[in-house]
């Protein structure tokens, strides 16, 4: 029993059957990750190339603990360190990189889209850990997971998730595998910040924080992606915060306890407060904690397949 796909590009590829693998499969490598030694042979003599083109702290840091948590050889890569910076397109830096034998590439890449289009040249497979503002398939399933730990199950949980909705990668693929599990999926924060057609995800659409927190178990606060808007959204980082900021305050007004995820980076004090992200109702690191266990699950449940001929 393995994944339906040869790749991991985005939650679109998945079907629940896929992500409940994955989350069983965390299950077991969130075990070893608790013993003294944390390490297994399972992806022993299989070369990975982290290629980032984007930074990251998080995300590279985390897939790079999964692969050596799993014995893998691990190649890592920086755009802005390469050949990148002299012109050497996409496919020539990737194609140089499989010819010194990587079999896997986990790659973020500043354009939507890019991993689906190297997967269609090269021949080794592709993680996509990000592109542009399109998915984030590894978040949004380390996301769900961390639901599914608190709550014992992701259906029929109600999950906001507040801020940045146009721009972030995060909002689409976990809409997607939230929706996917049976949760409720809510979005909130500015007009100016929604995608055009986002009601076509089969999602409620709120504008109003409090009551948005009210109607929701989690909610997942999103940072502003300042370095991806090209014109102001809005008056000031200031106006956003007190209309779409969640401090204590709040959180103790609410009528039943909540539970406060980010994907990070945080703002503090934009979107979040320091006293609302290190609260007891927040499980934020924990997210990062479970994103080791999904990104080994991931890798090992791709690895395990037969590489196309």
């Amino acid at each position: 029993m393995g994944l339906s796909t040869r790749h991991l590009l985005g939650i679109k590829d998945l079907n629940e059957a896929d992500i409940q693998l994955i989350f069983e499969t965390a299950d077991t490598f969130k075990s070893v990750l608790n013993r003294p030694i944390k390490k297994v042979p399972s992806l022993r003599d299989v070369t990975i190339a982290n290629i980032f083109f984007e930074n990251s702290t998080r995300t590279r840091l985390s897939f790079e603990l999964a692969e050596k948590r799993l014995s893998a050889d691990v190649v890592n890569f920086a755009a802005s360190s390469s050949s990148v910076s002299k012109g050497e397109t996409l496919i020539d830096t990737v194609n140089n990189i499989l010819a010194m034998k990587v079999d896997m590439v986990v790659m973020r890449h500043p354009y939507a889209g890019a991993g689906i289009f190297l997967s269609k040249h090269v021949k080794a497979q592709i993680v996509n850990a990000g592109d542009g503002a399109h998915e984030h398939p590894t978040q949004a399933l380390l996301d769900a997971f961390s639901i599914r730990e608190k709550y014992g199950d992701v259906a029929g949980k109600k999950v906001v998730i507040v801020g940045d909705i146009l721009h972030s990668r995060v909002a689409l693929s976990n809409i997607l595998c939230l929706k996917q599990l049976g949760a409720e999926v809510m979005v909130c924060g500015p007009t100016t910040l929604m995608p055009k057609y986002i009601g076509a995800l089969g999602v409620k659409v709120e504008h109003n924080l409090i009551k948005a927190l009210n109607w929701c178990d989690v909610a997942n606060m999103l940072r502003i992606q300042l370095e991806r808007q090209d014109i102001k959204y809005f008056p000031s980082l200031r106006e956003y915060t007190m209309l779409y900021g969640l401090n204590k305050q709040i959180l103790n007004s609410l009528d039943k306890e909540i539970t406060v995820m980010h994907p990070g980076p945080i703002n503090r004090g934009v979107e979040i407060t320091s006293d609302v992200a290190d609260s007891k109702q927040s499980i934020i690191l924990d997210q990062v904690e479970n994103g080791v266990a999904i990104r080994m699950a991931v890798l090992y449940l791709l690895a395990g397949q037969t590489p196309a001929q």
